[in-house]
């Protein structure tokens, strides 16, 4: 049951309980705000801020009023001119002041509804953009029209919305303004000495001149991203996600650790055994990550590295640690083909330190399962590499000591915490290939301590990249051919079309076949549609060198070695995300010669696609490409969250709220050091904010102790 503060009541109310809010408006603000199974809310009316804003105030007369801006002007209504019968023509009225006039057109116009709105005589209001139609001024479909009494109650800026079909600007701000109504001043919750040097308002303050603005010019883009009420709601939002954190971490540090490493002697031997020196920043991330295991809290640790820096390594180094300790360690992948690879890149390695490794997937069943299980539970095997089924309920490790996970944005917190429950204190070590910018990396993994990788590998080649218009597609053919002659492999990924799965698949099986009218049986082709086995044995043909040339949808883009694999085709290059094409490009480049990437676009190029492209020729250092894409396309794609469902931001824009975000980690901390239990004034507030902004799982932890 929740527990949340009944001052909130009033913002977790249905917006249906607002005035105007029938059967017929409701479901259209779900589809505007809601989220499925979850109807609109008065907060998330409050939440939905202003994209611009109209003027209102009354601008001069008739004659000075600018073309092509919204106006307000004061006039006299002097004749109605409604069309001739059977003519489809639209209703008139002309209105004037001191200094011209203006007809207003109607289409559909209805004779007695206007001749109520415009009495002839009458002096009237007038809200809407004029333009000239054979040299004389009109106004069509004004936005308003009103007395004297509706003149008063008129704001001087109006704010426009994002809308959905159905939906006018001005009811939304309609339902705004009676949501506003209902806001309740709350406990603040803010440090009052920040507030005051930054010059920020308190919440409800805030949310008020955020809708309601002096000026137009405050709605403006680049006056929103500096405006102090909507920084002070962003900062809100972002000290409610990063206290969220901080209390899980606090939370997770004070279950007591354990030592985690031994005397270094495995360490040694399998570093003397690896085929080449460690690089700088590996040699780094072993020591920070030696540090947190011989410590008695518990390490969750983030390991950042592009593709091919060498993660893996560091992985089982870390692995070798917590066996010298006389523990157990698990690898865990978040697909069979990458478990596979895994361990069949850390066998050889384990074997030569004398180390038992097994593999386990949810494909091995029966005897050689059982075997596996036992071995985990006895000890005999001190590392098991798997997918998630190594959290499942039948699997007992003797003694877990640690936990290295690939592909953090695969697995959710809860996971992460299921593995680690697998045994006492378990350290856990999260390794992710996508270079996440700093400021996203503080937002979903504020809880965790950061180690990057930065270097590539000795011996690994920089990858050319070439951008080649569709039309020239003949030319890469020949090139291909050229490649295979010479021993080298390719991928040539298809986008997904993203409209529907038998498009995308058209696209490939068509590709597939053209190719294969070239090279025949050199050609094999991988896709989302196909069963797991035979989508294995056409990535083992292509692994094997089989297949040259291997067809795929974006399903490769985490994935398998193929060191002779030396060109990559990425058509409609245009398509993807800078993120997905720096994973995709990834892929080639592991053996030692050079290689080639080329960019298959279909022109003209938008200005985003365009500066995407340039940027990937421009370099292969995954952190800048990852805070650019940051930049061209918001937090939400970056992480990939807008599909899984992970918490985005309403309020803050972290492209340029970066500095609110470091600010509010650090206020974070502060406050879990000093009042770990939110008890204080100031904790009794922020429990409200956690509330507020559905943070509220931290609190159950604090009930939990």
């Amino acid at each position: 049951m929740s527990l949340r503060p009944s001052i909130l009541d009033p913002l977790f109310a249905p917006a249906n309980t607002l005035p105007g809010v029938g059967p017929k408006i409701a479901p259209l603000l779900d589809r505007l705000l809601g989220e499925p199974g979850k109807p609109t809310r008065v907060m998330d009316l409050l939440f939905h801020v202003p994209t611009s804003g109209i003027s209102r105030e009354m601008k001069g007369s008739v004659a000075d009023a600018p073309v092509g801006e919204p106006v307000t002007l004061s006039v006299t209504v002097v004749a109605h001119r409604p069309p001739p019968p059977g003519r489809r023509a639209p209703y008139r009225v002309l209105v004037e002041d001191e200094t011209g006039d203006v007809t207003l057109i109607f289409f559909n116009g209805q004779k007695a509804r206007l001749e109520k709105l415009l009495p002839v005589g009458e002096r009237r209001y007038v809200s809407g953009k004029i333009e000239l139609w054979e040299a004389r001024r009109q106004m069509v479909h004004p936005d308003r029209i009103l007395d004297e009494r509706g003149i008063e109650s008129l704001p001087a800026v109006e704010a426009v919305y994002g809308l959905t079909e159905g939906l006018s600007s001005r009811m939304v701000g309609r339902y705004i303004g009676a949501a506003l109504e209902k806001t309740p001043q709350l406990p603040e919750w803010q440090d009052q000495a920040w507030l005051d040097r930054n010059a920020l308002p308190d919440f409800r303050q805030a949310l008020l001149t955020l809708h309601r603005p002096d000026n137009a010019a405050q709605l403006s883009e680049d006056a929103l991203a500096k405006s102090a009420p909507r920084r002070r709601l962003a900062y809100d939002e972002l000290l409610a996600s990063q206290l969220a954190l901080a209390l899980v971490r606090s939370r997770m540090r004070r279950l007591p650790g354990r030592v985690n490493a031994g005397d270094g002697h495995l360490v040694e031997r399998l570093k003397a055994a690896l085929p080449f020196g460690l690089t700088g920043s590996q040699a780094q991330a072993i020591e920070d990550i030696r540090h947190d295991l011989v410590s008695d809290k518990k390490m969750l640790r983030l390991l950042q590295g592009d593709v091919g820096s060498g993660k893996t390594v560091v992985g089982l180094l870390t692995m070798a640690s917590a066996i010298e300790a006389g523990r157990q360690a698990a690898m865990m992948a978040p697909t069979e083909i990458l478990a596979r690879q895994h361990y069949e890149r850390l066998a050889p390695m384990a074997e030569q330190a004398g180390l038992t490794l097994a593999l386990l997937t949810g494909r091995e069943k029966g005897a050689a399962r059982k075997a596996i299980l036992a071995g985990l539970a006895d000890g005999s095997i001190q590392i098991a590499v798997g997918t998630h089924a190594l959290f499942q309920e039948g699997v007992a490790f003797q003694d877990l000591g640690v936990a290295v996970v690939d592909e953090q944005h695969r697995f959710g917190v809860h996971q992460r915490l299921a593995l680690g429950s697998k045994g006492e204190a378990v350290d856990i070590l999260v390794m992710t290939a996508t270079p996440i910018p700093r400021t996203l990396a503080l937002t979903y993994f504020g809880d965790m301590d950061v180690s990057v990788l930065s270097e590539k590998p000795a011996g690994r080649k920089p990858i050319a990249t070439k951008l080649i218009a569709i039309d020239r597609l003949d030319e890469v053919v020949g090139g291909i051919g050229r490649a295979i002659a010479n021993g080298d492999q390719v991928y040539w990924v298809c986008p997904l079309v993203g409209e529907s799965e038998s498009i995308d698949l058209a696209a490939a099986e068509e590709r597939f076949e053209m190719l294969q009218s070239f090279f025949g049986d050199q050609v094999g082709l991988v896709h989302g549609k196909m069963a797991g086995k035979d989508k294995d044995a056409a990535m083992e043909r292509f692994s094997s060198g089989e297949t040259k040339v291997l067809v795929s949808t974006t399903v490769i883009e985490v994935g398998v070695d193929v060191p002779n694999a030396t060109i990559m085709v990425i058509e409609h290059a245009e398509r993807f995300g800078l993120a997905q094409l720096h994973q995709l490009r990834g892929r080639i480049g592991r053996g030692s010669k050079s290689s080639t990437c080329l960019l298959v676009y279909k022109g003209p190029l938008g200005q985003v696609a365009q500066a995407r492209l340039e940027m990937m020729r421009q370099t292969e250092d995954g952190f800048r490409i990852a805070e650019e894409d940051l930049r061209l396309r918001g937090e939400g794609e970056v992480l990939g969250t807008r599909q899984s469902g992970t918490p985005g931001f309403r309020l803050a824009r972290l492209e340029v709220d970066g500095d609110l975000l470091g600010a509010a980690r650090d206020d974070a901390r502060l406050i879990v050091d000093r009042d770990p239990d939110l008890v204080s004034e100031r904790g009794q507030a922020l429990r409200v904010l956690l509330y507020m902004f559905e943070r509220d799982s931290a609190i159950r932890l604090l009930r939990a102790g």
